[in-house]
C-alpha cells in the first residue's frame, strides 16, 4: 500500500504539471472505486488548479468551485503521460491538462478513491486526522500526553491516524527498530525520553524515504512512472529471518493486527 512518502513523492511528481494549469476535462472510465467517483469530477471543464497539497495519505487538488480528494488505496498510482499515449487496462480516471499532458489514475484493485468536496478540511475523511508527522505539532510532549492515557501496543498507537497521520506499517517497523522499542511494548509504559527518540526516528525515516522517492513495493510508482528506492535501505521490514544489521541476531517476524511486524529481539526492548 502506498504510504505517506509514496503519496508525497506522487504529489511532488505531479505538481509541476498541474501548477498554473487547467484541467480541460476528465474522463471517468470506471465510475466505482472504493466509493463512486464523484459526478462533479466529470463536469470539470477549463478548471484552473489553485492548490496541490497532501494531508496524510490524501492528495488534495483545489479549484475555485471545490476540491478533489484522491487516495491511492492499495495499488493506485497517478502517472503523467502524453495525451496520445495508449490507455492501460486499469486507467480508471484521466485528467486532460492544458499543457498537453494527461494525469491518469491507475488502480488495479480499485481500493482508491477520487471524490469531490466543497470543504475538504471538514470532510469526514480529513477532519479527524492527527497532526502531520513532519510538522512541529508532532513532538515528544504531544505524543507523551496521549500515550500516558493508553495501554495498547506502541506500534498500534503510532499507526492510528487520529494520533499521527501517515505512519503506515513499513515506516512504523523501521522507526521502532531505530528507536530500539519493541513494537508490542505498552505505550503508556514508555518514558517521555524514549517517546522523544521514537518521534525523532519517525521524522527521520519518513523524510529519508521522501527524499529517496518512496519505497518500491509491488505496484507503486511515482508520478513519472518510476519506482522509489528506499526499500534498499530497510532495516527490518520484509527481512524476517535475516540477520539484524546492528547485532546479527536473526530478525523475528510476527503478526500484529493482521500486519507483518519484523523486529530484533535483542535490539528492541
Amino acid at each position: 500500500m502506498p504510504e505517506l512518502p509514496e503519496v508525497e513523492t506522487t504529489r511532488r511528481g505531479i505538481e509541476p504539471f498541474l501548477s498554473g494549469q487547467k484541467i480541460l476535462s476528465a474522463d471517468i472510465r470506471q465510475p466505482v472505486l472504493r466509493w463512486p467517483v464523484s459526478d462533479e469530477i466529470a463536469l470539470l471543464k477549463e478548471a484552473p488548479v489553485t492548490m496541490i497539497e497532501r494531508r496524510g495519505k490524501y492528495l488534495i487538488i483545489g479549484f475555485a468551485e471545490g476540491t478533489m480528494l484522491i487516495h491511492l488505496g492499495m495499488s493506485g498510482s497517478l502517472r503523467v503521460v502524453d495525451g496520445i499515449e495508449p490507455l492501460k487496462k486499469h486507467d480508471h480516471v484521466i485528467f486532460h491538462l492544458s499543457g498537453g499532458k494527461s494525469i491518469r489514475f491507475n488502480d488495479p484493485r480499485r481500493f482508491g478513491c477520487v471524490i469531490w468536496t466543497h470543504d475538504w478540511q471538514a470532510h469526514p475523511l480529513i477532519s479527524t486526522l492527527g497532526p502531520e508527522p513532519l510538522s512541529d505539532e508532532f513532538n515528544a510532549d504531544y505524543l507523551h500526553s496521549l500515550a500516558k492515557k493508553r495501554t495498547l501496543a506502541v506500534k498500534q498507537f503510532i499507526m492510528n491516524s487520529k494520533v499521527v497521520v501517515g505512519v503506515g506499517n513499513i515506516y512504523a517497523n523501521e522507526a521502532l527498530y531505530l528507536a530500539g522499542i519493541h513494537p508490542k511494548r505498552a505505550v503508556n509504559k514508555l518514558s517521555r525520553k524514549r517517546l522523544a527518540v521514537l518521534t525523532d526516528q519517525i521524522k527521520q525515516v519518513l523524510q529519508k524515504a521522501i527524499t529517496q522517492g518512496g519505497t518500491t513495493l509491488r505496484d507503486f510508482v511515482g508520478g513519472d512512472g518510476k519506482p522509489g528506492y528506499f526499500q534498499q535501505q530497510l532495516y527490518v521490514y520484509g527481512r524476517g529471518g535475516e540477520p539484524c544489521k546492528q547485532c546479527g541476531t536473526l530478525l523475528k517476524e510476527v503478526r500484529m493486527n493482521n500486519r507483518s511486524t519484523v523486529l530484533c529481539q535483542r535490539c528492541q526492548t
